[in-house]
């Protein structure tokens, strides 16, 4: 009887530290895909390309660049998911707050500013260890053209692989998606009031 209580002791303690183990591993997971725990350990790091996403907007590049820029190096709306850390005349460090499923992720980048033509964002830390992303800005008949285009680095191996081609990589170009459009929504929105004030017709 000893011995079968004794190994059922045994039994029970690995149980309860197998849970905490997965319960460990799990905690460890989220706390990385919400950018509060960074790990750059380049162990198997596989890269992967982010876009390229192109969208033609009926506004001047001039002003879709400081509708960009302007939560970095000017105004940062109160309920905005921006939050500057430091600022320069063409250069910005800012925390971002992402929303993701159930979760925030959080990352912080250093963000350089060509106006009008460019801003590039680097990564410092978040749910990815390496990152670097650009939107160019074109001139273009009726408008401008603005594009998307990145990279990023995962580790571990086929986990990461993985992890990027079909969980990071696909919501990374989805939040990326929306911010455009919601970009494209203001300028030309911008746009459409300034025209008439231009050629001396009353505005709509």
């Amino acid at each position: 009887m000893a011995v079968v209580t004794a190994t059922t002791g045994l039994w029970i303690a690995v149980g309860v530290l197998g849970a905490l183990l997965i319960g460990g591993l799990a905690a460890g997971f989220l706390l990385l895909a919400m950018g509060r725990l960074h790990l750059d350990l380049g162990w198997g790091r596989s890269l992967h390309e982010l876009g390229p996403i192109e969208l033609e907007i009926a506004a001047p590049r001039e002003l879709v660049f400081k509708l960009i820029s302007e939560p970095y190096l000017g105004h940062t709306p109160e309920d905005s998911k921006i939050e500057v850390l430091a600022r320069g005349v063409d250069l910005a460090v800012a925390a971002h707050l992402t929303k993701v499923h159930f979760y925030e992720a959080r990352t912080v980048e250093v963000i350089e500013f060509e106006a009008p033509a460019r801003v590039g964002f680097s990564h410092l830390t978040g749910p990815v260890p390496y990152a670097v992303e650009q939107f160019v800005l074109r001139e273009a008949e009726g408008g401008s053209t603005l594009r998307y285009s990145g990279e990023m680095g995962i580790d571990f191996f086929l986990l990461g692989r993985i992890a990027g081609r079909y969980w990071v990589r696909p919501q990374w170009e989805r939040v990326v998606r929306e911010d455009l459009e919601d970009v494209k929504e203001r300028a030309e929105e911008l746009e459409r009031h300034r025209r008439p004030r231009r050629s001396g017709e009353p505005a709509a």
